[in-house]
Formats: C-alpha cells, structure tokens, sequence
C-alpha cells in the first residue's frame, strides 16, 4: 500500500521541479525594422516619382484647370454641369462610361472595351481613384483623372494590361444617378 502511496508522490515532484526550471524560448532572430524602413524609403521615392510625372503633365498644359484633391490625385472638367449639385452618395447607383490610359496617354482599355458601368456606390470594389472621384462629379459631367499608383491598381497591377505601380489616367463621363430603391437588378 505504501508503495502505490509512494510512486504517484515521486512522480508529482519530478513534474514540479521539472516544470519549474523551464524559461521561456527566445527567439531564433532578432528584426531591427530595416525591412519596414527600407520600405517606407521606396515608397517614399515611388510616390515622389509619380507626382513628378503627373506634376510635368499639369506644366504642360497651362490651360487647363486641374485641381487636386485630398485624396492625392488630380482631376479637372472636360465638361462641366454647374446647374445640377446632385452628387452620387452611399445607396445610389452611378451609371458611367470611361477609359483608361497610361500617364503618357496611351490608351490602356478603351470606353468601347470597357463598355458603359453600373456602379453601386461605396458598395461595390472598383478602382480606389474611382470609387472617390465619381463622388465628386455631377450627372452629365465629363472629367478626367490623374491618379498615382496607389489610387489605381497599385503594386499588383490588374493582371492583364497595367503594369506594377503604374500612374493612370481616366477620363469618366457620369451619365446617371439612381436611387438604389429605383434601379432593376436583372
């Protein structure tokens, strides 16, 4: 009896004393942030690189009117509606047609390619520039876009045509704005 008294007591010790001088494991390698550094620092340079192209584009033509927003792209009108303040917002639809070209204006995807787009607004992922410039346009208004990379497709590109951290343009025509309560899904 003493012996089955004895062997679970023995073993309770072993398991305290073992579990008791374990520390903690450290770490196999140590990060000094160079990595995150490093990063900050070409993007830095990216982003400057692409303002200069888009900042050289806006030199060229004195006579347009381009406005920068605070989002950090360029935009100005091709044609403008003054008489309407009526803006797509969150539960409308926007109904538009646009192109995309590389910032020396070759043209990526035509209107024709792209053919006319129904957009549920803040509800659907499109193209970051997009989903905010469409905001700031009214019904019938056509306006062209100078978005950095970052505000297009960024790093990743689309797959197909526009490349790593390509600067666009996009000229977009706002053709209709619908209540979302009025718009058919087929």
């Amino acid at each position: 009896m003493k012996k089955a008294f004895i062997i679970p007591l023995i073993l309770l010790g072993v398991l305290i004393v073992s579990c008791s001088q374990q520390q903690a494991r450290r770490p196999v390698s140590h990060t000094s942030g160079t990595f995150m550094k490093e990063s900050i620092k070409r993007n830095k340079k990216l982003v400057a690189s692409e303002e200069s192209q888009i900042d050289s584009i806006i030199k060229s033509n004195p006579e347009i009117k381009y406005i920068a927003s605070d989002k950090g792209y360029w935009y100005h009108y091709e044609m403008e509606n003054a008489a309407d303040t009526i803006r797509p917002k969150r539960g409308d639809v926007a109904f538009f047609n646009y192109d995309i070209k590389d910032i020396k204006g070759n043209v990526i995807y035509s209107e024709t390619e792209l053919k006319p787009q129904v957009y549920h607004v803040d509800k659907q992922n499109i193209m970051m520039g997009l989903r905010d410039g469409i905001k700031l346009m009214n019904e019938g208004e056509k306006v062209t876009f100078l978005f950095p990379s970052h505000m297009g497709f960024g790093y990743h590109g689309d797959n197909d045509r526009i490349g790593t951290n390509q600067p666009l343009i996009c000229t977009v025509t706002l053709n209709d704005i619908k209540p979302e309560s009025q718009v058919k899904e087929n």
